[in-house]
């Protein structure tokens, strides 16, 4: 199979942005679709923002980040991705936004052979790849935030994903220099499964009160080696995603630990979301 050199990615949030970078970087044309101007723009001034901080860094020199950015092009309307061979959608994590865009996507992308993935981390793949008229084509591709440190994805194949689809999903992955395995196709996936339950056990002994946020945090990270406590973690994914995350979980499997906890639904419906928005957990200064 011949290497991507196409690639679409849907949405520039944390993860589309993180997606676009890194296909960039390892020399592929990566074409970004956003709803608006305005959102395209955002994605453009953070993936340049993290081009510039591995410079500072010295993780990459100012000429590779410049080829980069060349490589990058932004776009609002998804009839624009019709000669992808390979696109990732990275909206949000909700089952009614996703199946829109892959069905979008399904009539937009010409090469009937072109894969359409779902960086979903928690709905079941089979459901959004039914909505398409090519649901051997579509696939999970789990990237984990920042997607440009880490090197795991997470490949999940449906019951009605092509073996060849596979094969293809696995080779970009490992073009992109991630590890892959390869997970089945429940809620949760493998690493949200195991993660989910602990990330909410400590949201509720704080909502219990029988431990501060600084204090869960500390204790895992100097008793158990965790480089980031729960607490944090959950700020760093968005307190938002991770409640939809759980809910997903909880619709499919109905067992009590996947359910998310009251003190979780009313920070998200009070708009302390995590690092996005300066207050979870933990307070955290934002950009203007």
């Amino acid at each position: 199979m011949h290497p991507v050199t196409r690639l679409g990615v849907v949405g520039c949030g944390l993860m589309g942005s993180g997606i676009a970078e890194v296909a960039a970087r390892h020399g592929i044309d990566v074409r970004v679709a956003e709803s608006t101007p305005e959102a395209a723009e955002a994605g453009r001034r953070r993936i340049t923002s993290s081009l510039d901080r591995g410079v500072r860094h010295g993780k990459l020199g100012a000429e590779q980040r410049d080829q980069a950015l060349a490589r990058l092009s932004f776009t609002v309307d998804l009839g624009d991705m019709a000669d992808r061979q390979f696109v990732v959608e990275a909206v949000a994590e909700n089952l009614d936004i996703k199946t829109g865009v892959l069905r979008a996507l399904d009539k937009a992308v010409e090469d009937p052979a072109a894969v359409l993935a779902t960086n979903t981390s928690s709905i079941p793949v089979v459901d959004l790849a039914v909505v398409t008229e090519r649901p051997e084509r579509v696939i999970g591709l789990h990237f984990f935030n920042p997607v440009p440190v880490q090197r795991l994805v997470e490949v999940i194949p449906a019951l009605v994903t092509g073996t060849d689809t596979l094969s293809r999903t696995r080779d970009l992955a490992e073009q992109l220099g991630k590890q892959v395995i390869q997970a089945p196709d429940r809620s949760g996936f493998v690493v949200n499964a195991l993660l989910v339950p602990y990330l909410l056990s400590a949201v509720r002994m704080v909502e219990s009160g029988a431990a501060r946020p600084d204090d869960i945090d500390r204790g895992m990270e100097l008793g158990c080696a965790h480089p980031m406590g729960p607490l944090r973690l959950l700020d760093l994914i968005g307190l938002d995603t991770a409640q939809a995350v759980a809910e997903s979980m909880y619709e499919e499997f109905r067992e009590p630990l996947y359910a998310p906890p009251a003190l979780l639904r009313r920070m998200v419906a009070a708009g302390h979301l995590g690092r996005k928005s300066g207050r979870g957990f933990h307070t955290y200064e934002t950009s203007t």
